[in-house]
C-alpha cells in the first residue's frame, strides 16, 4: 500500500472511532487487571495471615490460592473478552476503513 492510501484511512472518521473504541476498552481492561493484581500484591505485604485461612472450616485450600486461582481465571476471561470484541467489533471497522480506502484509491 503507498503512503497517500494510509494518509487516507488515517484521515477516515472511522479510524479515530476505531482507535478510541480500542484505545478506551483496552485501557479498562487494564486497569481492572493492574487493580486486581496490585491489589492481590497489598493484601500479601499488608495482611499475609488473611490469605492463609482456610476457605471453610478443616479445608486444606487457603483464601490466598482460591483468590489466585480466581483471578488467573478471570484474567483468561477478560483476554476472551477483549479477542471477541477484537474479532468482531474492531475487526469490522478495519475492513470498513480498508475498503473505503480502496475505493476511493480507484
Amino acid at each position: 500500500m503507498s503512503s497517500a492510501m494510509y494518509e487516507r484511512m488515517r484521515g477516515n472518521p472511522k479510524f479515530g472511532e476505531l482507535v478510541a473504541k480500542r484505545g478506551r476498552f483496552a485501557w479498562t481492561l487494564a486497569i481492572i487487571v493492574l487493580a486486581m493484581f496490585y491489589g492481590f500484591v497489598m493484601v500479601v505485604a499488608f495482611n499475609p495471615l488473611s490469605l492463609g485461612q482456610p476457605v471453610a472450616e478443616g479445608s486444606r485450600l487457603t483464601v490466598g490460592v482460591a483468590v489466585e486461582l480466581f483471578m488467573f481465571i478471570f484474567f483468561w476471561v477478560l483476554t476472551a473478552v477483549y479477542v471477541r470484541r477484537a474479532n468482531t467489533e474492531f475487526d469490522a471497522l478495519t475492513q470498513q476503513i480498508v475498503q473505503e480506502a480502496w475505493k476511493e484509491n480507484k
